[in-house]
């Protein structure tokens, strides 16, 4: 009897420790927070990067400071890179194509579909905003068309 319960309990607190592991996880697909592009996380070696999969408007990279990069794609583009576990949380670092500048980044997992992402220039002027997990069936939605060259 007494093996028993200590079978159930374990076999309990394994399956809670199990959905709790697959709430926070940062892999997926996340929708920004107003709703102008979808971004793949998946495992990037030992990290886990970020790479645009759609856009409501597809642009080119025209800000970026490497001039050889400015004709690329938004869609496509790596986003985030380097993330790594960070206590309870993720860090790494974040690229804005907006204009062109790279910021360093943590990432909570907040439940089974939020993910808060805060950046920070000079480590204390920070800005973040949250990301909803979009379930698997629209992952694969067709990204903006490309624009022309």
């Amino acid at each position: 009897m007494r093996v028993a319960l200590v079978a159930g309990a374990t076999a309990s607190f394994l399956c809670a420790g199990a959905a709790v592991a697959e709430t926070g996880r940062i892999t997926g697909v996340w929708l920004t927070e107003n709703g102008d592009s979808k971004i793949r996380m998946s495992a990037c070696g030992r990290s886990y990067c970020g790479t645009v999969i759609w856009a409501k408007v597809n642009g080119r990279d025209e800000n970026n400071p490497d001039p050889a990069l400015r004709k690329r794609s938004i869609v496509g583009m790596p986003l985030t890179k380097d993330i790594r576990p960070a206590g309870d949380r993720y860090a790494g670092s974040i690229y804005n194509p907006e204009n062109g500048k790279t910021y360093s980044i943590t990432m909570q997992v907040k439940g089974p579909s939020k993910l808060e992402v805060e950046g920070c220039v000079f480590g204390f002027l920070c800005g973040g905003e949250s990301w909803s997990r979009l379930p698997d069936e629209t992952a694969s939605a067709d990204p903006a068309p490309p624009v022309g060259r």
